[in-house]
């Protein structure tokens, strides 16, 4: 992985606190910075292709809005982890979701409109392929 340059740090700065809601964002991040659109978009590329970036997406006051956020732990078989969390990745509401070391090996975060919603989604992934438990924290 490269050493981020003050140009990524500066990027990666705009996008966690200024990104501009606009047509164009990108393009007024651009500017903001010197450059050009396909610069800042290019350089976006390479941050997410080296782990810097995993999406870029709005976050929102969940409880605000009516969702409750749930922190769920998974013992995951190793060899069914990726497919585990690539069909947990498919929930709009599944805001983070990481592999982590020890006896509950995947963890994820999930917004929900209501009970109903939460109940399904999480018998759903408990009844996957390799998920041997399920904690609802």
């Amino acid at each position: 992985m490269e050493e981020l340059s003050q140009f990524d740090r500066e990027l990666l700065n705009i996008l966690q606190e200024k990104l501009p809601i606009s047509p164009q964002p990108f393009k007024d991040v651009a500017e903001k910075l010197g450059t050009s659109e396909e610069n800042v978009l290019n350089a976006l590329q390479r941050l997410k292709n080296d782990g810097y970036i995993r999406r870029i997406g709005a976050f929102f006051d969940s409880d605000k809005l009516g969702y409750a956020g749930s922190l769920i732990a998974l013992k995951v078989e190793p060899k069914c982890l990726e497919n585990v969390a690539t069909f947990i990745n498919k929930y709009s509401g599944v805001t983070h979701n990481y592999e982590r070391e020890g006896e509950y090996n995947l963890w994820f975060t999930l917004n929900s409109p209501n009970e109903a919603f939460e109940r399904e989604t999480i018998e759903s992934i408990r009844a996957l392929d390799g998920v041997k438990e399920l904690l609802n924290l």
